[in-house]
């Protein structure tokens, strides 16, 4: 890169973020500083005898919330003996390991390499970016699994297409993060965020109920939306301010030989007759991985999209790259293919390490109950300045962006805002099916640009993998905008959706 390049790019607000982001300690450290922050703040906090009430819907009652030590005796004993489980329970740690033990044997054989250069000899490069973010929305229907598989594979995609992969990188972050809630079929989240929003207008004597379709077709038009602009701030804005790639990471290009060609086929029909079996498990006669689930009152996949599944991707990428690695004589005997899965784990010491201490950051926040003490002041502040209609819809956005910088879960944060503003906006005459999609555009936008997000310790350990001296800065400066631009233009589609009182899904109005 050239000196009026890397001048070019670290200049501006977003050049300034890099800079100072940059300037931080390593990630590590800054979770032990942040980690001690929170400490201190609580017990000052808790000296002062804050407290918060609000309403749970599961209780029927009202919960009084307050400040929690972690400096007194209580507080202590739990910093140390919850550090192992803290570590050890970290959901992000199991998920990233397993999945990337997979992963790493296609990448060992060389089959992800093959199969991207066999991929992209007939893909316009026009259609990269928007299918990697439009392959990061869709994978949101099977829960976490986009975080460990759509990102690194977006990375390597754009470096096999002689692109900058950490654009790569970004761009199916945005999909997979920002653009959590959009996608073209309902999934687990729905139900999950429906089921919350019905029981906190029971509560409140309110005989309305919501369907898992709720947002649906709002959710089919975003999921364009963001494909749309996510690929705008790609190439035009991500990409040219990174400059040329200047890394170690050079794919081949010498065309495939007949024995890496022959290796594909043989890895295409493992994949095939995998991926038939295990349709015929989740989908035929007496489904193996359907159980009840008591949401719906039936037979579903739920519990296996969120915990079996992550061991089936690791058998998706396995079994090819065996396939594959045998073929052309990458594996030979049993050590080989342990070797294989060795090579990706000596890449993820360092994320092992930064897992360690996000987790401890992550139950020192909920610990000391300053992320619900947080989230119902800015819910109290909102009720106070007596907005109605598209503004207070707007205003809730708002807040709801900020809170989710410090309260990661969207599920956990929706029970505790759901009781709040579900019943208050149906008195307003906006539809729960409109305070809940408001909900999920801020929920969803945030994601990317908050350290305490369970899974950006991973994406700068990814990240590191093709630029060494990136680092928090460099992320939050790329992600930033990415994030700015899906919640303006998400805010705007739904204040458009609003003033034209469009459904949001089957027999689901925005107001009444």
């Amino acid at each position: 890169m050239s000196k009026e390049e890397n001048s070019q790019q670290s200049s501006g607000v977003l050049g300034w973020i890099e800079r100072v982001g940059n300037k931080l300690p390593h990630p590590v450290v800054l979770f032990i500083i942040l980690a001690g922050f929170v400490i201190v703040l609580s017990h000052i906090l808790a000296s002062l005898g804050v407290e918060v009430s609000y309403f749970d819907t599961a209780a029927e009652e009202n919960i009084t919330v307050e400040a929690v030590s972690l400096l007194n005796a209580s507080g202590i004993n739990h910093i140390f003996n919850s550090a192992v489980e803290n570590f050890t329970s970290f959901a992000p740690l199991g998920t990233v390991l397993v999945a990337m033990l997979g992963v790493g044997v296609a990448e060992w054989t060389g089959l992800i390499a093959a199969a991207m250069k066999r991929l992209l000899a007939n893909v316009p490069k026009a259609l990269l970016s928007s299918a990697v973010i439009f392959a990061g929305i869709l994978s949101n229907m099977a829960a976490d699994v986009g975080y460990v598989v759509i990102i690194p594979l977006g990375a390597l995609i754009f470096a096999a297409a002689g692109r900058h992969p950490i654009a790569g990188l970004s761009a199916a972050f945005a999909g997979v993060s920002a653009g959590f809630s959009a996608n073209l079929l309902p999934g687990q989240l729905d139900a999950l965020i429906v089921g919350i929003a019905n029981e906190s207008l029971a509560s409140a004597g309110i005989n309305y109920e919501m369907s898992i379709t709720a947002n649906w077709y709002f959710l089919i038009v975003s999921t364009v939306l963001l494909t749309i602009v996510g690929t705008v701030v790609t190439d035009r804005i991500i990409e040219p301010r990174l400059g040329e790639y200047t890394g170690s990471y050079r794919p081949s290009d010498e065309p495939l030989t007949d024995k890496e060609l022959k290796g594909l086929r043989n890895a295409f029909i493992v994949l095939i007759i995998y991926v038939a079996i295990m349709a015929y498990l989740m989908f035929g006669p007496n489904a193996l991985f359907q159980s009840f689930d008591e949401t719906t009152g039936g037979q579903s996949l739920n519990a296996f999209l969120g915990s079996g599944l992550l061991f089936g991707l690791y058998l998706l990428f396995t079994l090819p790259g065996l396939a594959y690695g045998i073929t052309v004589n990458k594996i030979n005997n049993s050590d080989d293919f342990v070797e294989g899965m060795t090579e990706s784990m000596k890449t993820m010491g360092g994320y092992v390490v930064l897992s360690f201490f996000a987790a401890q950051l992550i139950d020192y926040f909920a610990y000391s109950n300053m992320g619900t003490i947080l989230s119902t002041v800015g819910a109290d502040f909102l009720k106070s300045i007596n907005l109605v209609g598209l503004p207070i819809l707007l205003g809730f956005i708002i807040l709801t962006a900020i809170i989710n910088l410090f309260m990661g879960s969207a599920s956990a944060k929706w029970t505790l805002l759901s009781p709040i503003f579900t019943p208050m906006f149906y008195e307003l005459n906006i539809t729960p099916e409109a305070t809940l999609m408001a909900y999920r555009i801020a929920d969803s936008t945030t994601n990317i640009i908050s350290p305490l997000m369970s899974y950006f310790a991973m994406i700068l350990v990814f990240m590191k993998r093709y630029d060494k001296d990136s680092g928090i800065g460099t992320l939050i400066s790329i992600m930033v905008t990415y994030s700015i631009a899906f919640l303006i233009s998400w805010t705007l589609l739904f204040s458009a959706w609003y003033l034209l009182e469009l459904p949001l899904g089957p027999g689901a109005p925005i107001i009444f």
